[in-house]
């Protein structure tokens, strides 16, 4: 069992987890991603699963008190109760979850089917949630987009190259599923440079959202009919 609640995943929140971590620049935790959008019988949008794979220096502090077995895995009670608390914690940051349709923000619901693993080889934490939407976004009435990012910049999400864009289901006829390029220009480079100046307690000025300026983003669209 844990000893502190602190191994959860919000790094606002939890700025003791991180204590161990040297006082480096933005980002400060990595997690490689995969979504998976769910998608109904009726070819609306629900939602998306998501699985975020961290690094070594995260699962190291997230486990710190947990009880490892024999074989260096952990107990299964233990990594859903680790499980439980990153959601919790996730819920008051929209769980980095953002879906836009013809430019709008939309409302997501509370997380569901929180699983959670941990690699003894590579010594690394995998964890899946849902995220469902409150209301379905139907395709054929504009471009429906995902963005997964931290607004701060403290975790750097960046999709795998092996299968990174998933879809629960077939899309109807005349509609598909895509991942945008990375965002690339002088620009954020030299915005990027700025924040590889900035240690862990820094927070940006007026809630500046810099996570989406780097967040490649998913779009599921439809042919004019």
């Amino acid at each position: 069992m844990a000893k502190k609640p602190s191994a959860i995943w919000p790094v606002l929140l939890v700025g003791a987890l991180f204590a161990s971590t040297p006082a480096r620049a933005h980002p400060h935790v990595w997690a490689d991603m995969r979504s998976q959008l769910v998608i109904a019988d009726d070819g609306k949008v629900t939602g998306v699963r998501v699985q975020w794979t961290t690094d070594k220096t995260y699962a190291k502090d997230a486990l710190d008190g947990f009880m490892k077995n024999a074989d260096g895995s952990y107990d299964a009670t233990e990594l859903a109760r680790l499980t439980n608390e990153n959601l919790s914690a996730l819920s008051g940051y929209n769980y980095f979850v953002y879906f836009r349709m013809g430019g709008e923000p939309q409302k997501i619901g509370k997380a569901t089917e929180g699983q959670q693993f941990y690699n003894p080889s590579d010594g690394r934490l995998t964890l899946l949630f849902t995220v469902p939407l409150e209301t379905p976004l139907d395709p054929h009435q504009g471009t429906v987009q995902l963005k997964v990012y931290d607004p701060e910049f403290f975790i750097d999400f960046e999709y795998l190259n092996d299968k990174p864009l998933l879809i629960s289901k077939a899309l109807a006829s005349g509609c598909n599923a895509k991942l945008l390029a990375v965002p690339k220009d002088a620009g954020l480079d030299q915005t990027k440079q700025m924040l590889s100046t900035k240690g862990k307690d820094w927070k940006p000025d007026n809630n500046e959202d810099f996570g989406s300026m780097f967040a490649q983003a998913a779009e599921v669209s439809c042919a004019a009919q």
